[in-house]
């Protein structure tokens, strides 16, 4: 890729746009993985230009919207502690915990800092050995490389006042969960780009077996997304269910071996809680106990909590596809940006915040 907008092109996104007309002959609802391949797909009005037989659905795939309410409570708790800097990426700050955010926290006197590197939490150990440095390491395969490496070199260097609150996801356990929904409504999808950059995709042919789905890895830009949806509504037309990768200027079969390696080091899998949805097997990551002590929530003693979701939110079905945030009573009422009910409505890959900026909210 030289440029941004060869994946921008009207000629050839009408070209595929016609493939994709041509071949349409039955009703499909795909889901698109990604997040930030949803706010693409609002934000350039896809579904408004792909045939109306095929329904895009939006997928559980956004970090921030499936942090679990019970580890944003845990990060407000480790956060308001003395002696403590608490780092986190920026769009963190505002999702909402049961009480409060740790922006609330930070406005209240907690010392939270937003960090665009975990490594730049090494740094801040360094500077300050006289606190205890909390990095809030959310995220699914794409940032934990980083978070591993972090913890990696802290370890290296003795560095004993820094520890990481892990929340970390993987993403082929959420879509076989997403298919083992009795009320599953997806028969495609498009798998996340960047995700698969770091992980490759010989994960997924079990699923797509298994389910008998296409699965084509996609890029984020508009022309990625149709060339995805022509790859993907082709196997169902014609019966079959493949792994496909329409991103192959990143993505190989095998991925980043060398990030998949700190990852191994440093993290095993774990079940994990995903916020609504609940608990998916082998679907996170924990640290190994080798590097056990770098483990925030074993360090400040806040495990086992238990809170309970708003009930008015439906962000849960939202990203398993069974609804869309028009669909939501609070959208864009109770429920806006600066008021957000649940995550997806705060985060920069939520689907709410999404239809709120680039569509408004229905009269």
């Amino acid at each position: 890729m030289k440029y941004m907008d060869e994946y921008r092109n009207s000629d050839v996104m009408k070209k595929y746009l016609s493939l994709l007309e041509k071949i349409t002959t039955r009703t499909w609802t795909i889901m698109e993985v990604c997040g930030g391949q949803t706010h693409a797909i609002v934000k350039y009005r896809l579904q408004d230009l792909i045939p109306q037989k095929i329904q895009l659905v939006h997928g559980p795939g956004c970090p921030v919207c499936v942090t679990s309410l019970e580890l944003i409570d845990m990060a407000i708790e480790i956060a308001s502690k003395q002696n403590v800097t608490f780092c986190s990426f920026g769009d963190m700050l505002r999702v909402p915990g049961s009480q409060k955010n740790l922006l609330t926290a930070k406005a209240e006197g907690a010392d939270v800092r937003i960090l665009y590197s975990p490594l730049d939490a090494i740094k801040l150990a360094r500077q300050m050995p006289d606190r205890e440095i909390v990095f809030f390491g959310v995220g699914f395969e794409t940032t934990a490389p980083a978070i591993a490496m972090t913890i990696y070199q802290a370890k290296k260097e003795n560095i004993q006042n820094l520890s990481v609150l892990a929340s970390h996801f993987l993403v082929p356990p959420a879509m076989e969960a997403v298919l083992s929904s009795p009320k599953n409504v997806v028969q495609g999808f498009l798998a996340a780009g960047h995700v698969c950059t770091i992980m490759g995709y010989e994960e997924y042919p079990p699923i797509s077996d298994k389910f008998h789905v296409p699965i084509v890895v996609t890029g984020f830009e508009p022309l990625d997304i149709v060339q995805g949806l022509y790859l993907c509504v082709k196997q169902l037309e014609e019966g079959r269910a493949e792994v496909e990768n329409q991103y192959s200027r990143s993505v190989t079969k095998k991925g980043n071996t060398e990030a998949q390696k700190i990852m191994q080091t440093v993290f095993q899998v774990v079940h994990r809680k995903w916020r609504g949805i609940g608990e998916i097997s082998h679907s996170g990551l924990g640290l190994t106990e080798s590097y056990k002590s770098f483990d925030a929530e074993s360090r400040f003693g806040v495990s086992n909590m238990t809170k309970n979701e708003n009930p008015i939110c439906i962000s849960a079905e939202i990203m398993q596809g069974f609804k869309k945030p028009h669909h939501c009573p609070a959208f864009g009422k109770s429920c806006t940006p600066e008021n957000p009910l649940g995550a997806p409505m705060v985060s920069t890959e939520g689907a709410c915040a999404a239809y709120y900026k680039y569509q408004g909210v229905p009269e």
